[in-house]
């Protein structure tokens, strides 16, 4: 999501986009960092903060960064949303009006090390489009660990990209990324499964993790509930994309084949009763199961004649 109209000799080579709601105590400290984080790989580079309809002074403070960053060589810009829209619209926001070759994503809590940069630009060096974090001593509470580690092993399992920490908010990858992958609800988390999906070549590195300094954790029931129907979301997008039709083949499959072994089943039931070997107490006739195995057979059979 490059502005075309950036002359190629003006373009930062880097593009730091992140979402804020908030989180105004921790911007002005995560300037700094991301300064001597990031100063000494790339000679230019931009920050991009996206208020996600915080209710705090972080407006105030993103307004202040931009005006005492206007002529250094990493300028902070802000773009205000009307509410709180959630993390992977303010991080489309935030890449629409990028103009690096790279982008940076991370978070604005501070659990997110800046001073990580340079080993997440290595991997881009070495031929890789997408580098994402791995909090391998993650500094969090059980209750956001422990559903982290079955969710990470869900979607290794489901999409086929085996990364220890699909959460981790630290990403780096190539501006061409961000142009063909497309993200809405929860689905910046999936960046690298889609982009693995589209043929980019994805890395993973462990990354320090801090304990938050500032405010409380966004996380919530809610947000797992719906990775997980993001990850039901993202599996039809890389498995079925191109065949949508294979989906409802496979699903009209499954239907089919319960239909079939539940009609098999009371196949069986009714010789056995026929010769006599039992006599059960509910005739087939009346059984629900008969009704549920005809119906998941026309059903499955339906979805797969289309």
């Amino acid at each position: 999501m490059n502005d075309q109209n950036t002359p190629a000799a003006n373009r930062p080579a880097l593009s730091v986009v992140v979402p804020v709601f908030n989180e105004h105590e921790s911007l002005v400290q995560l300037i700094d960092e991301l300064n001597a984080g990031i100063g000494n790989s790339v000679t230019k580079f931009e920050v991009i903060l996206v208020d996600d309809g915080s209710t705090d002074e972080s407006w105030r403070v993103i307004t202040q960064l931009s005006q005492a960053s206007a002529s250094s060589a990493a300028p902070v810009s802000g773009i205000r949303l009307r509410r709180n829209f959630g993390k992977a619209a303010a991080l489309t926001a935030g890449m629409k009006i990028a103009t690096g070759e790279l982008i940076l994503m991370l978070d604005a809590d501070l659990q997110d090390d800046p001073a990580e940069f340079p080993a997440l630009l290595r991997q881009i060096n070495a031929g890789y489009d997408v580098v994402n974090g791995w909090k391998e001593r993650r500094l969090d509470p059980w209750h956001k660990v422990y559903p982290s580690k079955v969710f990470n092993w869900m979607v290794g399992a489901m999409t086929g990209l085996k990364l220890h920490d699909h959460n981790c908010g630290l990403k780096l990858f190539r501006t061409e990324v961000a142009r063909e992958v497309q993200i809405y609800g929860e689905l910046h988390r999936f960046i690298p499964v889609l982009a693995h999906a589209r043929g980019f070549r994805v890395a993973e590195v462990a990354v320090n993790h801090r304990p938050r300094q500032h405010g409380h954790s966004k996380y919530g029931v809610r947000r797992f509930v719906r990775g997980l129907l993001d990850l039901l979301t993202v599996t039809f997008l890389t498995g079925f994309g191109r065949r949508p039709s294979h989906a409802l083949g496979t699903i009209g499959l499954g239907f089919f084949a319960l239909g079939m072994l539940g009609l098999g089943y009371l196949s069986l039931l009714w010789l056995a009763m026929q010769t006599g070997l039992i006599q059960p107490a509910v005739p087939i006739g009346n059984r629900p199961l008969l009704a549920y195995s005809i119906a998941a057979s026309l059903l499955g059979g339906q979805a797969l004649s289309l």
